[in-house]
């Protein structure tokens, strides 16, 4: 962070990170002794897990809400600690957040904007929830985050893809630990050229909201790069669940790539409708008709099938990484659940440390403590190998997975593979790079 911008925010770091992530403890000076949302005043504190429980994106959703009672089981002691064993960070120790048993309440955004605030506003106001995190949809993950910011709570997100989260829609007291569409593409583009060739014509289907949006413009935008012809970009409304009709003029578009900038129940049945219409048996232009699925999961690819052997696409995360932190949070998550977590599960048991930690250096629960804290941290530990949470947007840079449907899949959760582990360094972008520009930071509000 600039001088500029400590001046800004009227903050001052104390603290040195080292390049393995381990941290002296931050010392938040700017207003401690503030008043701020939801002071915690008795023996507990209270965090507000809003996720998807009904919707299109149901599915993450629970695996959400069984992520998040691990990461609190873990912060107050019980279980094996999970992941709290390798995080480089050693702050928390089991004991609560300060000294404080951490609760929790729950709420529906059904994968809904205004149902999503209503939710986290109800947690904010009538339970004194003092940090906010959930969500499997971009433009909930947005509209949660400026109601945080208003009320004056830390946001943490959950499994929010579009590039505006930490782009145009970014927030003082918003962070993303999950990656975003750029990324994807970044990481995806060079696979595709390697397995497809530079000749390529594709054929977009979009989700009509801002996932979508940002979905298409990162993989379009680094597909024409490398040669690639965008045909046609058709977008499709969140709520259906027969893609049919849009599947059909594919066939005559002259089109040899379909390209599915969909999630969770909305790729499950337009990737069954494309097989059905017999896309991967055709060949068009000379060449075997391919799906691109750029956003993957393996609760998708569980609720798609045999449709998903041999479909290319990316992933912020996958049960089967072999770093100890992965292995540890696979077993915690194992023993307790009877099966292996997805990607929505790791990003949100992530986030809840992360915050957790942060308020643990910052030796307080002020949000532009917890700010401070969090702003340029580096750390290791969580899966993904060395990751920066970026001081200019709240992002989180770490290394990116290339995935594929595994042919033949020992189990109903074995169904990914990963191809290609993309170094955090080919996902990088400056913090004014076109795609994410038009918002400002702007500053933490700890609110009261």
């Amino acid at each position: 962070m600039s001088n500029s911008n400590l001046t800004r925010r009227g903050l001052m770091k104390t603290s040195a990170i080292a390049g393995a992530g381990l941290a002296l403890p931050t010392i938040f000076t700017a207003s401690s002794a503030s008043a701020f949302t939801n002071e915690p005043t008795g023996g507990t504190v209270t965090l507000g897990f809003n996720v998807p429980q009904s919707g299109p994106y149901a599915d993450e959703g629970a695996d959400e809400l069984r992520a998040y009672e691990l990461a609190v089981e873990h912060l107050n002691g019980g279980g094996d600690g999970g992941m709290m064993n390798t995080f480089s960070s050693k702050a928390l120790q089991g004991g609560g957040i300060l000294g404080k048993k951490v609760e929790f309440v729950t709420g529906d955004t059904q994968t809904k904007s205004d149902a999503a605030r209503a939710s986290a506003k109800s947690m904010i106001e009538k339970d004194g929830a003092i940090m906010i995190t959930g969500g499997s949809s971009s433009g909930v993950a947005v509209a949660v985050q400026g109601l945080c910011q208003e009320a004056g709570v830390i946001f943490m997100a959950g499994l929010t893809h579009s590039n505006d989260t930490t782009g145009k829609d970014k927030k003082a007291n918003g962070f993303r630990h999950f990656f975003n569409a750029y990324m994807s593409a970044a990481a995806l583009a060079p696979v595709l050229q390697k397995l497809y060739g530079s000749d390529r014509k594709a054929y977009h289907l979009t989700a009509d909201y801002t996932w979508g949006w940002t979905r298409e413009e990162s993989i379009a935008a680094a597909t024409e790069a490398m040669g690639w012809e965008t045909v046609e970009k058709v977008r499709t409304p969140l709520a259906a669940t027969d893609f049919s009709s849009y599947i059909a003029p594919v066939l005559n578009s002259g089109a040899d790539v379909l390209v599915l900038n969909h999630y969770g129940g909305n790729m499950v049945n337009s990737l069954t409708n494309a097989v059905q219409f017999g896309l991967r048996e055709k060949q068009v232009n000379g060449k075997n008709f391919e799906i691109v699925v750029p956003l993957y999961s393996r609760l998708m690819a569980r609720g798609a099938g045999e449709n998903v052997k041999g479909i290319h696409g990316s992933t912020n995360w996958h049960w089967s990484l072999q770093d100890d932190a992965s292995k540890a949070f696979v077993k915690s998550f194992g023993e307790k659940y009877g099966f292996p977590p997805s990607q929505a599960a790791h990003t949100v048991y992530c986030q809840t440390l992360l915050y957790a930690d942060a308020v643990m250096r910052a030796g307080s629960f002020n949000p532009c403590a917890v700010v401070e804290a969090l702003e340029g941290f580096e750390f290791d530990g969580l899966g993904n190998g060395k990751t920066l949470y970026r001081a200019d947007d709240h992002q989180c840079f770490k290394d990116v997975l290339v995935v594929r449907g595994k042919e033949n899949p020992t189990s109903e959760f074995d169904l990914l593979e990963v191809v290609e582990v993309t170094p955090a360094a080919q996902v990088t972008y400056p913090a004014d790079h076109p795609m994410f520009a038009g918002g400002a930071l702007g500053n933490c509000n700890p609110g009261a």
